[in-house]
């Protein structure tokens, strides 16, 4: 095994960590991890981060599901409706320039992240009692 190897392992760790743990997509890790940490081009990011993202979303799915946290109705649904999205997405990402796919993905990990403080800084506003 080598450190590429390793580190590797240490990005799928940490990625699957953060999912099971705050439950994000584990592409949000990922595919910063392969950009960033293994100079990967956009496009083969994110394949390989849907590639891996399947046995750490069964995992922390399953865990979940024996811990009683999710309802599988709208689960199916949304997965479902994912798996075509992905469908649609994967085959759209092939025609779409790298640099291109690199700023909309920064563009969502950015409203993203801005959404989610958004909802800490409203409740944060509501327990302190001042008006949000």
């Amino acid at each position: 095994m080598s450190w590429g190897d390793g580190l590797a392992v240490l990005g799928g760790f940490f990625a699957g960590l953060l999912s099971g743990f705050v439950g994000i997509g584990g592409g949000s890790a990922f595919v910063p991890i392969m950009t960033v940490g293994f100079r990967f081009n956009q496009a083969l990011a994110q394949g390989t981060s849907l590639a891996a993202i399947v046995p750490t979303a069964l995992v922390g799915g399953i865990t979940h599901i024996r811990e009683g946290n999710v309802l599988l109705g709208p689960a199916l649904w949304m997965g479902g409706g994912g798996a075509a999205g992905g469908v649609l997405g994967a085959l759209l990402a092939l025609y779409v320039p790298g640099p291109l796919l690199a700023r909309v993905w920064g563009a969502f990990l950015l409203l993203t992240a801005f959404r989610l403080g958004q909802g800490v800084w409203r409740k944060r506003a509501t327990n302190s009692g001042q008006p949000s």
